[in-house]
């Protein structure tokens, strides 16, 4: 099985910064990775080099089959779908939630003169059916909720049918209820077997849905470790990445975490003592 996205010695430096230092990743067809850590770790910039919209200073890196700097990255970027803040902000805010998702498949944000088939109103139905939204089908996007539009944007995301799926921070801004209501949509996302390959970025373990299959800590654009989740991510690991001494637990697939009690350190379990 070919791996998704590959990564190879990857650096990323700009005037007085180095945001990514040798970072080597490889993700394959069938994982699901969230990716951890904390503000300036370089979260950003490694999603924009495997979403195509940013190139390495240094290293290799392949996308879907394709090397990069060798392939029309216009093309290559129709396979790759993409939710953040930068999407959500370009979306008209009069534009109905149908017409918002309906759109990616002209790679538009906003109805101009472009034309839709039944087959392409049908995949938007679709989409909204799966991430719970049918009933906001009408609504104009700038009447949402943050919760309603993160679900919108990754019904969008989803409407092109993509091979890779990248969710930046999805959670960001949700209270309770709107994040346990994301979290139940990724969960089933996770869980499909026709799901594109995920990667979701995120500062909080708390939103780390079911079903997510691989970690990637970055701290300083250094790569702090990776691998499997429920061997990867520890107290140890988290404590690392964030330069605190966490404690990490887990109930029913779903973590949580904490500074650790005074006078203790967390163990590679992630249980304090």
């Amino acid at each position: 099985m070919p791996a998704a996205f590959e990564l190879s010695k990857v650096s990323v430096v700009r005037p007085g910064k180095v945001l990514l230092d040798h970072v080597s990743w490889t993700v394959e067809e069938d994982q699901r990775w969230v990716v951890l850590g904390p503000n300036g770790a370089g979260k950003t910039t490694l999603m924009q080099i495997i979403s195509a919209t940013a190139h390495p200073s240094s290293g290799k890196v392949r996308i879907l089959g394709s090397k990069l700097g060798k392939v029309d990255v216009f093309e290559l970027r129709t396979r790759i779908g993409h939710t953040s803040t930068a999407v959500a902000d370009r979306i008209p805010p009069g534009e109905s939630v149908s017409n918002t998702i309906m759109s990616a498949a002209h790679a538009v944000l906003g109805r101009w003169q472009e034309q839709y088939d039944d087959e392409d109103r049908a995949r938007a139905r679709q989409m909204m059916g799966e991430m719970g939204i049918t009933a906001l089908a009408d609504r104009t996007f700038g009447t949402l909720s943050e919760g309603e539009r993160k679900r919108v944007l990754i019904a969008r995301a989803l409407m092109t049918d993509p091979e890779l799926l990248l969710l930046d921070e999805p959670a960001a801004g949700l209270d309770l209820g709107a994040r346990e209501d994301l979290m139940s949509s990724l969960e089933m996302l996770s869980n499909s077997p026709e799901a594109p390959v995920l990667v979701m970025v995120s500062h909080h373990v708390e939103e780390i849905p079911v079903g997510f299959t691989h970690v990637l800590l970055l701290r300083d654009g250094k790569v702090v470790s990776q691998g499997p989740i429920e061997s990867t991510l520890t107290g140890e690991t988290l404590s690392a990445t964030f330069g605190s001494r966490i404690q990490l637990t887990r109930d029913g697939g779903r973590y949580a975490a904490r500074r650790a009690a005074y006078g203790h350190r967390a163990d590679n379990t992630g249980e304090a003592r």
